[in-house]
């Protein structure tokens, strides 16, 4: 016999974007985590078959634990660390996540936080409405056509940027965690001998405790000796990836020459000191945030939910769960 989809209890962890919102609420018997008690959860755990998630949601192994019929975790998001991926492995439950569709939109902010950057474009437009031109000139930037350019990271979204910084005509080179055949830059070991070599040092790498501070303070300073007047630091992966005091103690002291940064370590609290920088570019976590990405991502998670518990396969499972 087969079972109305509309009865089939999902447990969203978190409010989630409006864009993925009313389609779980029409499909599935929707449960909000927040507005749950511990009797309500408990009451509803044992018949919870899917759990809906965003990029920066926590769904840790003791929630995994307590839901027995749990079938998939869609994840909104192309980052995923966030859930014990470990231990829904374990129990059989699959993990999918939206990767590729958000690779244009991620990549072109990555460019445009490294032109506005080294190019001080934030800070020329104040310059304009606070009448400061009437005084004199703003100070020179610097250039970033022909700069060398370093990918701490070279999936999907690492060679989008790549390919648009051809057109500036940069040199390219990258580190990750092992040399890809399939495209033709320059392969370094790690962060610190790429970041000795690159004028701006890009990170898209995935968040997690394995690349938790790959951006240290050692990597900063051979940033910073890289280029003259130092080099130029640019975070659209995870806040996580780069040691975020580490980081403000080096701007702060002009060991590198600035930060474009749409990614924090406690988003969306950003440390006084870096918004008060006039040498770094802020983006309140808006890599994938234009209205045709977020509508599919927000298809393409739901799509999942609806394939795995209608019994067929999802599109885009994690790595881990292929």
């Amino acid at each position: 016999m087969s079972v109305d989809p509309s009865t089939i209890p999902v447990l969203a962890v978190a409010r989630l974007s409006p864009l993925l919102m009313p389609q779980l609420a029409a499909a599935f018997d929707l449960q909000l985590l927040p507005d749950l008690d511990a009797a309500a959860l408990a009451a509803v755990a044992p018949r919870i078959r899917g759990i809906a998630a965003s990029g920066d949601s926590k769904v840790p192994a003791d929630l995994i634990a307590r839901l027995p019929a749990l079938q998939v975790i869609s994840v909104m998001g192309v980052g995923y660390d966030g859930v014990d991926v470990a231990a829904a492995k374990a129990r059989g439950v699959v993990v999918t996540h939206t990767p590729d569709v958000l690779n244009d939109d991620v990549a072109d902010l990555a460019l445009g936080l490294m032109l506005s950057t080294a190019r001080q474009l934030p800070a020329a437009d104040r310059f304009v409405r606070g009448g400061q031109w009437l005084q004199g000139n703003m100070p020179l930037a610097r250039k970033m056509s022909g700069a060398r350019l370093g990918l701490v990271g070279m999936g999907r979204i690492g060679q989008a940027i790549a390919h648009r910084a051809l057109a500036f005509g940069m040199s390219i080179a990258y580190t990750a965690r092992s040399a890809r055949a399939s495209v033709p830059y320059r392969y370094l070991p790690n962060a610190e001998a790429l970041a000795a070599e690159s004028d701006f040092l890009v990170i898209i790498t995935p968040g997690g405790a394995g690349t938790r501070h790959l951006v240290n303070a050692q990597v900063l300073a051979a940033l910073g000796r890289s280029s003259p007047g130092g080099g130029i630091l640019v975070n659209v992966a995870r806040g996580s990836v780069v040691d975020e005091a580490a980081l403000i103690d080096a701007l702060e002291r002009g060991v590198i020459a600035g930060a474009g940064l749409d990614v924090f370590d406690d988003e969306p609290r950003v440390p006084e000191r870096l918004r008060a920088m006039p040498h770094v570019v802020l983006t309140p976590h808006v890599g994938s945030a234009t209205q045709g990405t977020r509508q599919a991502m927000a298809d393409l998670a739901f799509a999942n939910l609806q394939l795995q518990l209608s019994g067929q396969a999802v599109r885009t499972p994690v790595p881990e769960c292929q």
